[in-house]
């Protein structure tokens, strides 16, 4: 099945629990696709050729793919729950969190279209490449994780006194989801201090954009915060930035802190409209392609820009940031971002009882992507212009009272407050007359 471009996922860095990555249109049955019926063993060779054919590495991370093939069609398989257990054993083996195999319930979670109603508790969780614990990438802004104070990097060390160790995402996320108002107690591990969080499941309404008009010595500034790159963030985006083009703002803050990621074409699309020139990123397969976006001379505005990111900042936020940055369009400002630099497309399987029917599906990751000037940020991230950490005791006053976000209160903020402060004077000292 062929894979549209808006289909490429940036932010599935990691499941979503009660707040599904966006995973973009094309994720249908083609028209001559089999229905799956007798044979699961057909199933594991589906997935076996789709790695085979599209995943990013040729070399599947050093490991002999075409023996992984004749060790699992060398099994006995009597049901699907069989197939499916087999699929995860084999795409562990690359040593990819992002490549994972989702069952037909995990499937239709991922399509959930954010601009509905949401259950869980907000956060987005991923394997950790190295140590392969279970790790949170962001908690959602407004969701029951984010109000409690779970944070970036902690660590997941048990579900409802469950241990994590050695557990596939997509069953953490299974004990981890549930009704609205039903309970779930997770055991977090921040640095050296173990923390229990008990959390309520809720119904979760995220709107991408928000925005505001605020105050500063050089007259007013857009502040803009982006919490997910979903299919209807660009054009929250678009009418942000028009209304506050409208109220003769002198520049602007665009907040991407927490921010997890989403789609490839959204955070392009949100480029663009802060870039009239100049690349935006570029995307390399194994075959070593290309295929480059650009700006398209169509940007909103062209005043001061300045960038809030920090660890919890991944994928398309880091697409968007970088971009700006290597374009010298704004100044990056907190500390460094998550650092995931990987794409992934995603497909449903032919596992469905018959048309209409729920399917499996599959995250592969099939490019890497760098921005403008070639920097490669997978597992480093992209490093501020000026750093400002937050104490424990400032994130957990933000967090405590989160209408201090983007306000004097808030030290990244009042960071970049300064810094777009001195663009814009800069900008608006008339240069010395060069003329002899």
């Amino acid at each position: 099945m062929a894979i549209t471009k808006r289909g490429l996922v940036l932010g599935a860095t990691a499941v979503a629990v009660g707040a599904m990555t966006v995973t973009g249109a094309g994720l249908h049955l083609s028209a001559g696709q089999a229905f799956f019926s007798e044979s699961p063993k057909e199933l594991v060779d589906e997935v076996w050729q789709i790695i085979d054919q599209q995943y990013v590495d040729g070399t599947f991370n050093a490991v002999d793919w075409k023996k992984v093939r004749q060790e699992y069609l060398g099994k006995s398989y009597n049901t699907k729950e069989d197939a499916y257990k087999s699929i995860r054993e084999m795409l562990k083996k690359l040593g990819d969190p992002y490549t994972r195999f989702m069952d037909p319930q995990e499937f239709r979670n991922m399509q959930i279209d954010t601009s509905g109603e949401l259950t869980g508790v907000g956060i987005q969780l991923a394997a950790d490449e190295k140590t392969k614990k279970l790790t949170v990438i962001a908690p959602i802004e407004d969701s029951p994780a984010f109000t409690a104070g779970i944070q970036s990097k902690d660590i997941i060390t048990n579900i409802d006194g469950k241990s994590t160790e050695g557990m596939d995402v997509n069953k953490a996320v299974t004990l981890i989801r549930g009704p609205a108002n039903t309970q779930v107690t997770l055991t977090i591990l921040r640095g050296d201090k173990q923390l229990e969080y008990k959390l309520k499941r809720a119904k979760i309404e995220i709107h991408p954009v928000r925005y505001s008009l605020q105050k500063s010595p050089t007259g007013d500034v857009g502040y803009i915060r982006l919490v997910q790159f979903s299919a209807n963030a660009p054009a929250e985006m678009k009418a942000a930035i028009e209304k506050l083009e409208k109220q003769g703002v002198n520049g602007y803050i665009l907040d991407l802190r927490s921010n997890p990621g989403g789609l490839l074409y959204t955070s392009v699309d949100i480029a663009r409209m802060w870039l009239k020139e100049g690349g935006i990123v570029s995307t390399v397969n194994r075959q070593g392609e290309q295929d480059r976006e650009q700006a398209n001379n169509r940007a909103l505005t062209d005043k001061p820009l300045v960038v809030l990111v920090d660890g919890g900042s991944a994928s398309a936020s880091e697409i968007l940031s970088g971009a700006l940055q290597d374009n010298k369009r704004a100044k990056i400002v907190g500390t460094k971002t998550f650092g995931k630099g990987l794409v992934q497309s995603v497909r449903s399987l032919t596992d469905c009882a018959g048309p209409g029917k729920d399917c499996s599906g599959l995250a592969v990751t099939i490019a890497k992507y760098l921005t403008p000037n070639g920097r490669d940020i997978n597992k480093h991230g992209i490093d501020p212009d000026v750093e400002l950490k937050l104490s424990e005791e400032q994130r957990k006053a933000l967090t405590a009272d989160r209408d201090k976000i983007g306000t004097p209160a808030d030290p990244q903020y009042s960071k970049g407050l300064e810094v777009l402060t001195q663009q814009i004077k800069a900008q608006q000292t008339p240069r010395p007359n060069t003329k002899s």
